[in-house]
């Protein structure tokens, strides 16, 4: 998916990846299909890697469901979502940068999520 954004990405365009796994050999597989180097992993996002959340993960979420309408995923677009909001914070995007965030769905599995949630005692992710 994100080589097939980064083909299709213009050339003054950056496409930024926010792996959800903790994986070495990643890099290296997008290389074997991008044909353009405007893109980069961010690696701060993962939350201890696939399937794992923290309590500020689903905090996020949450509050992000409340504010905006839209319920995200705990595996990939609340992490993308929590990523790209934070970077923003930290003004690390030009001022009036245009950005795009794709939402890659995922919400059937908040169901699964919220058992093993409830399951350690934790928050659960409101739908």
């Amino acid at each position: 998916t994100l080589a097939g954004l980064i083909n299709s990405a213009e050339t003054h365009q950056e496409v930024l990846g926010f792996p959800a796994v903790r994986d070495a050999g990643l890099k290296a597989d997008i290389c074997n299909f991008a044909r353009k180097g405007n893109w980069r992993l961010v690696w701060d996002y993962h939350f201890g890697g696939y399937a794992k959340v923290t309590p500020a993960l689903i905090t996020f979420i949450n509050q992000f469901k409340q504010d905006t309408g839209i319920s995200l995923d705990p595996i990939y677009t609340g992490k993308l979502l929590f990523g790209l909001l934070e970077m923003a914070k930290r003004g690390e995007f030009k001022p009036n940068t245009r950005i795009l965030a794709i939402h890659s769905g995922g919400l059937q599995g908040i169901a699964g999520m919220n058992q093993v949630l409830k399951d350690k005692n934790l928050p659960l992710i409101e739908i």
